[in-house]
């Protein structure tokens, strides 16, 4: 069979000018403004104080319901007393002592996990046990072990910490890609190494995400706590602050001491955490 068709022949087609189009659209000041996150955070966080205060003067009691205003005062008044920053660094140092050595105990149970077969078993055990066990019910074992004080706050924050930061550290470790493992073993990598080079930096996202369930974990144990048995070495935390002011019913220092724990982890959650995601996985593409 022959092709007796001839070849078509070519042609261009002249497109018109493009004129005098603007290259980029114009944003008014007011969308630049709105396309800005912490104006549109602080707008939500106005928009609730207003809510606030008017709930409350519609209320009417302050012993019930004390408005914004009146908690402003109150909370100016404890930073300015002293009371409340003391009350805060006490709480702080609990806190960060537990939810460090919770880090630590979870990364060794991680890095035994993808490491051994009984590292796993041992992993998938203990998460089995304990993560479902609220750290508030250890409370009392803590009390008989470790007395009244600060050995029985960081009991049970590291308890809260370890077994959802193990959990998220453990399901990103196990969804590094085979290359970038090939690539490891490949450099000669094993143990730590290849653990530290290779599993930490492609797991970052979901072991971020597990510091930040940790954290959030911690900080409402521990307030919780101390609202139970709250001096810890001599001195009462936060939670403390919050549960003497209760029996004395000053609501206002109260719903002040509130204003501390929620202040804490709005600036714990945008600064550090948001930070640490900024310089690592959002710069190297791994996150929006």
């Amino acid at each position: 069979m022959t092709q007796s068709s001839a070849r078509r022949q070519e042609y261009e087609i002249e497109l018109p000018p493009l004129g005098d189009l603007p290259l980029h659209r114009d944003v008014s000041f007011g969308q630049r403004l709105w396309q800005q996150g912490w104006l549109r955070k602080t707008l939500i966080l106005v928009v609730l104080a207003v809510v606030w205060e008017v709930a409350a003067r519609v209320q009417g009691n302050d012993l019930l319901l004390p408005g914004f205003l009146q908690t402003a005062k109150a909370f100016i008044a404890g930073i300015g007393s002293g009371e409340l920053p003391v009350k805060v660094w006490v709480s702080l140092k609990v806190l960060i002592k537990g939810y460090l050595i919770g880090l630590l105990l979870a990364f060794v149970l991680t890095t035994l996990a993808v490491s051994t077969q009984f590292g796993r078993d041992l992993l998938s055990t203990l998460t089995s046990m304990f993560n479902p066990l609220p750290a508030i019910a250890l409370l009392p074992l803590a009390l008989l072990w470790f007395g009244l004080g600060e050995g029985s706050l960081i009991f049970v924050l590291v308890h809260s910490v370890l077994w959802a930061l193990a959990l998220n550290m453990y399901s990103g470790f196990l969804g590094v890609s085979d290359t970038l493992r090939m690539a490891g073993r490949n450099y000669g990598l094993k143990g730590l190494r290849f653990v530290g080079y290779i599993l930490i930096p492609a797991a970052l996202p979901s072991i971020l995400a597990g510091l930040k369930i940790g954290w959030a974990f911690a900080w409402r144990t521990l307030i919780a706590a101390e609202l139970v048995f709250g001096a810890s070495s001599g001195q009462g935390g936060l939670g403390w602050y919050i549960f003497q002011n209760r029996n004395e019913l000053y609501t206002d220092n109260v719903f002040a001491g509130l204003a501390a724990v929620i202040l804490i982890g709005l600036l714990v959650e945008n600064l550090v955490f948001a930070t640490l995601e900024r310089v690592t996985v959002k710069r190297w593409g791994m996150q929006r």
